[in-house]
């Protein structure tokens, strides 16, 4: 591998963006593709499909062999609230390799007990997304999960704001309408906030805080093998 391909790819590593380096076996040629710049690129279904299933191999375009090798970010998943729910969800999400935090400023139900094993910050949200967790970005997902605005909004917020690549949030539909309310009046446009599932998780009828986790980690399993659109720098 040349000096600059592995420049560029440390880079992109470095930044949590993916990037996938084509590989022509007949001649040797390599070049690295961005995310942001697959939609222009000559090969860019081809290129979104692979990298929405993390996983790289050998192709044959036009006549020609060439290996995709794909490298994106490991997925987080920020939980919003130290609840029933998210004592099922998190080691179904430790379970599929996922990074996984639960925060929530309520000590008495955010304690290493609770949660053994798992970072928990005992922060509010706006005060922990802004640097006591790692930040978010397009490969983190956001579960908010409170039933409390005071506490989920501002979580949402910056999901929102840092083009996660899934968002969530349990309530009715007539809780969510309320929030969309709230997040209009923040000056959020529709299309954002139509990004947020709600109510939270794939329709199966879930029932008990197991089942519903298990309807949501479904639903970013979903969100995350879906190839992107318009990825942009």
């Amino acid at each position: 591998m040349q000096l600059d391909v592995l420049t560029l790819l440390n880079a992109e590593r470095a930044a949590r963006r993916a990037a996938i380096l084509v590989t022509d076996l007949d001649g040797g040629a390599q070049r690295v593709v961005r995310e942001a710049e697959i939609p222009a690129d000559p090969l860019a279904a081809l290129l979104a499909k692979r990298l929405a299933s993390g996983k790289g191999g050998l192709v044959e375009v036009e006549g020609r062999e060439v290996f995709l090798t794909v490298q994106a970010p490991p997925v987080r998943l920020v939980i919003i609230g130290a609840v029933h729910i998210s004592q099922a969800l998190y080691p179904m999400a430790m379970a599929l390799d996922l990074a996984v935090a639960v925060i929530d400023p309520r000590t008495a139900f955010a304690t290493p007990e609770r949660f053994p094993g798992i970072e928990l910050v005992t922060l509010w949200p706006d005060e922990a997304l802004g640097g006591a967790v790692p930040a978010l970005d397009r490969y983190c997902a956001v579960a908010a999960l409170t039933h409390d605005p005071k506490i989920d909004d501002p979580a949402l917020m910056a999901a929102l704001r840092a083009e996660c690549f899934y968002v969530g949030a349990l309530g009715s539909r007539k809780t969510h309408a309320a929030r969309v309310g709230r997040l209009e009046r923040a000056g959020f446009p529709p299309d954002a906030i139509a990004r947020i599932a709600a109510p939270i998780g794939l329709d199966i009828g879930a029932v008990s805080p197991a089942e519903i986790a298990v309807s949501i980690l479904a639903q970013v399993v979903a969100a995350q093998r879906t190839p992107r659109a318009g990825a942009r720098a």
